[in-house]
C-alpha cells in the first residue's frame, strides 16, 4: 500500500509559526536499524533503510512550515542518494552518536543568517504525510516542542524555539527526557508522524498507514 503523501493538505490549517529547518541524522547503513534485520540479507536491509529515509525526507520537504531539510550522515551511499535529490548533506562526526550528530548539524545551521529555527526529525518515518507534519509544526507554534512516537516513549520530532539551540536528548525514554527540558508534547491527528520503524511490527504498522514509493518497492522485493 503506497501513501499519497500530498493528500489532505487542506485538512489542516497552514502553520503560522516560524518556518523550521529540519535536521535528519542517519547512521551508516551497515549499522542502522539492527532490530529490523530479520531474515533479510544485509544488502536488502540496507536498501530498505535507505528507502525509508528517502521517503521520510521527501515528504518532510513538502510539509507546510518546513523551510528546508538537511541530512547528517557519514554513509557514502546515502550521501550520493540525497545529493541526487537536491538535499544538502552534512558530514557526520566520526564518533558521538545521534545527539552529537544533531548538535553538530544544528551548530552549522545556526551560523547561517537565514536560519532562525531548527528541528530534528527521525529518518524512519516512511508513511510520513506532509500535511500531518505541517499540522504538528503549526500546533507547536514557536514553542520548544516534541512529538512522541506511537509507543509514547521515543521522539520522532523535536523543535527548538526560534534562535535557540536544539538541545537533543534522544535515547531511551526520550519523550520524557525532552518534556523535562520544557518541550511541549505534541499529540494530535498525525499518526504518520508518530509511526517510526524500529521493528518488523513497526514496519507492518507503517505499511497499514501507507508507506512512500521507495519503501513500497523495497518491501515488495524483500
Amino acid at each position: 500500500m503506497t501513501a499519497d503523501n500530498d493528500q489532505s493538505l487542506d485538512r489542516f490549517p497552514k502553520p503560522v509559526c516560524t518556518a523550521v529547518h529540519l535536521i535528519v541524522p542517519i547512521k551508516p547503513l551497515h549499522l542502522a536499524k539492527s532490530r529490523l534485520v530479520g531474515t533479510r540479507p544485509p544488502a536488502k536491509h540496507a536498501d530498505l533503510v535507505a528507502a525509508m529515509a528517502l521517503d521520510t525526507v521527501g515528504a518532510a520537504r513538502r510539509a507546510p512550515g518546513v523551510a528546508d531539510v538537511v541530512v547528517v550522515t557519514s554513509d557514502p551511499m546515502l550521501t550520493a542518494a540525497f545529493a541526487a535529490e537536491g538535499v544538502e548533506v552534512l558530514a557526520d562526526l566520526p564518533t558521538g552518536g545521534l545527539n552529537a550528530a544533531l548538535r553538530h548539524g544544528g551548530a552549522q545551521l545556526r551560523q547561517r543568517g537565514s536560519v532562525s529555527r531548527i528541528g530534528a526529525l527521525q529518518a524512519d518515518l516512511p508513511a510520513l504525510r506532509p500535511a500531518e507534519l505541517g499540522a504538528a509544526i503549526s500546533a507547536a507554534g514557536d514553542d520548544r516542542s516534541c512529538c512522541p512516537d506511537r509507543h509514547g516513549t521515543g521522539t520522532t520530532l523535536l523543535l527548538a524555539e526560534p534562535g535557540r539551540p536544539l538541545d537533543p536528548r534522544f535515547g531511551p525514554d526520550s519523550a520524557e527526557a525532552h518534556a523535562e527540558t520544557g518541550a511541549k508534547t505534541l499529540l494530535g491527528p498525525w499518526d504518520s508522524l508518530r509511526c517510526d520503524v524500529d521493528t518488523e511490527a513497526d514496519l507492518a504498522a507503517a505499511i497499514t498507514l501507507g508507506v512512500g514509493p521507495r519503501t513500497t518497492s523495497r518491501v515488495g522485493s524483500a
